[in-house]
């Protein structure tokens, strides 16, 4: 049998590898957590199309139970939503959560309701700490292949800028960076680069926002966050100012994109009813049932631009 010639088989293993994806084998479930940011999801969104496009063979399911106002400290300020509501805690609600999604690989988002919007303080900072280590801990336990902790976004308060409680947000993303060498843990940093980002928008154009209420990011930060995840997980994408720019050597790139945003949106809010919380005033979400069924239905339609694209 004659053998292939060394190009030929460096070529074929270099196509094994772009196809082998960016995380563990057998590699099925994505969960993500977080608040409020992690619920809008443009982010997850643009994190899922990437990798759909790119690593067309495997097939993850993205899962989107990221809760508004919630925290994974425990912690809630008194007059939280006008006094209608306390903050909801991740750790009343996780066991559900895993139980139902049984995920492979975890990224978890927290820390921007953590600290409060107030000063650093150790009596706020110390049950984030915790609850950070409890939460890595509960998702060892479950059986998570890889779990990648984000630090949180930038916050921009409106007469402080990144000198307001971004100190605080700072100082927890110090202390999550800090534990990729103590605890061995696996953290993706999208805190700083977007606070550098934000800051040098603001010497040429002092109007500069990403967050028109200081919190919750626009369209160009939810990219922000996308970006430096998809650089950790060895994506090449560091001159695309945007998913679409991502997307743009693609075929059929931005209608895939669209598709996996319509399949989140219905998604998200069906797993939020099916595994429980206290948070009130939420969407109610369609049953599990009827949401597999639109899930399955654009897959389809994923599945068949993928293969349009290979036939072009």
């Amino acid at each position: 049998m004659k053998t292939l010639p060394l190009t030929l088989f460096l070529l074929a293993s270099a196509l094994v590898c772009l196809q082998a994806g960016p995380f563990p084998k057998r590699t099925r479930r994505v969960l993500f957590l977080g608040n409020s940011i992690t619920y809008a999801g443009a982010y997850v969104s643009a994190i899922e199309a990437y990798l759909i496009t790119h690593y067309p063979k495997q097939h993850y399911e993205f899962i989107n139970v990221g809760l508004p106002s919630e925290t994974v400290s425990g912690l809630s300020e008194p007059n939280h939503a006008d006094g209608r509501f306390p903050r909801p805690d991740l750790h009343e609600r996780l066991d559900r959560v895993l139980a139902q999604t049984r995920p492979d690989v975890v990224f978890a988002c927290y820390g921007m309701n953590d600290g409060i919007s107030m000063p650093l303080a150790e009596e706020r900072f110390r049950p984030y700490r915790e609850g950070m280590k409890w939460l890595h801990t509960e998702l060892e336990k479950a059986g998570a292949k890889r779990i990648i902790f984000l630090t949180p976004p930038v916050h921009d308060h409106p007469e402080l800028g990144t000198q307001g409680y971004n100190r605080t947000l700072d100082a927890y993303s110090e202390w999550l960076l800090a534990q990729r060498d103590t605890l061995k843990w696996e953290v993706a940093d999208i805190h700083f680069p977007m606070t550098r980002y934000l800051e040098e928008k603001r010497q040429t154009d002092s109007l500069f926002k990403l967050a028109k209420d200081g919190v919750h990011p626009g369209e160009l930060g939810h990219w922000l966050m996308a970006k430096p995840v998809l650089l950790y997980l060895g994506e090449k994408v560091d001159a695309a100012e945007s998913i679409e720019q991502a997307l743009a050597d693609q075929p059929q790139g931005e209608a895939i994109l669209k598709l996996v945003s319509q399949r989140q949106n219905v998604m998200k809010n069906a797993w939020l009813k099916a595994t429980g919380h206290k948070r009130p005033e939420m969407p109610s979400g369609v049953s599990m049932t009827e949401a597999r069924q639109t899930y399955n239905t654009i897959e389809n339609q994923i599945r068949a631009l993928l293969r349009e694209r290979k036939g072009q």
